[in-house]
C-alpha cells in the first residue's frame, strides 16, 4: 500500500505565506501611506486593540525610483520608500544596514534551497508535521527574502506597542510558527520510517509465490 504524501502540504503553506506575506506588506503599507500624508508625518497607523496591539508602517524621505522594475515594486504602496528592518528576525543585527542586510539574504538563500531539499526527501513527504513545519518556514523566509532584495530590508507593521515588542510582519510568524512546529516534531512525533526501512520491509515480505513452495 503506497505510503500517503504531504508534499502538496509543504508547497501549499509555502505559496499561502508567501501570497499573504506580500500582500499584506504592499496593503497596509499602500493603505497606511495615505495616513501619514494625511497627518504630514513620516508614518502611518491604525489601533487594532487599543492600548495594546495596532498596525504601523514607517516611511523614510527618500523617493522611489523613477522607472525601471524596481519603481514598479518598490514604488507601488508609496511615493516615497518604507522604513525598513536591515537585520534580522526583530531587528536583530539592524544597525550594520546594508552589509546586515546582505549576510541574511545570503542565509536566506541557503536556508530556502536546504528546506527545499529537505521537502524533496520521500521520508520528508510522508510525515504531516515536518512537512507543515518546513512549509511555514519556506514561506517566512521567502517572503523576507523577496523585501531584502527589492527594498534592502524587511518591511515590519506588526507593532505590540503594550510591552514595546518590536515590530514585526506575517513571514516573521510564519518562521516562528514553523520553528516551534519542527521543535514539536523532533520531540514528540514518532519518526517516519526511512526509505532503507520501507525497502526492507518490502523485501522481508514473501511472495505469494514463495509462500505457496514452503508450504
Amino acid at each position: 500500500m503506497a505510503e500517503r504524501s504531504y508534499r502538496g502540504l509543504l508547497w501549499g503553506l509555502a505559496l499561502l505565506g508567501l501570497v499573504l506575506d506580500q500582500a499584506t506588506k504592499y496593503g497596509v503599507f499602500k493603505w497606511l501611506y495615505a495616513d501619514a500624508v494625511r497627518r504630514h508625518r513620516d508614518y502611518g497607523d491604525y489601533e487594532i486593540v487599543p492600548g495594546a496591539f495596532k498596525l504601523l508602517a514607517q516611511f523614510t524621505h527618500e523617493s522611489a525610483p523613477a522607472e525601471g522594475y524596481l519603481a514598479l515594486l518598490q514604488g507601488w504602496s508609496s511615493e516615497v520608500l518604507p522604513k525598513v528592518n536591515h537585520g534580522a528576525l526583530f531587528g536583530m543585527g539592524g544597525e550594520y544596514v546594508y552589509l546586515a542586510n546582505g549576510f541574511f539574504a545570503v542565509v536566506s538563500i541557503l536556508a530556502a534551497v536546504a528546506i527545499i531539499v529537505w521537502g524533496l526527501r520521500p521520508s520528508t513527504t510522508r510525515d504531516p508535521l515536518l512537512s507543515a513545519a518546513l512549509g511555514l518556514i519556506l514561506a517566512g523566509t521567502l517572503g523576507n527574502l523577496y523585501d531584502r532584495l527589492i527594498f534592502h530590508g524587511v518591511r515590519d507593521f506588526l507593532y505590540f506597542y503594550w510591552i514595546e515588542w518590536p515590530v514585526f510582519n506575517v513571514a516573521d510568524c510564519c518562521l516562528v510558527c514553523g520553528a516551534c512546529l519542527l521543535l514539536t516534531q523532533a520531540f514528540f512525533a514518532s519518526p517516519a520510517p526511512t526509505d532503507e526501512a520501507m525497502i526492507a520491509a518490502t523485501e522481508a515480505v514473501p511472495t505469494p509465490e514463495v509462500a505457496e513452495v514452503k508450504g
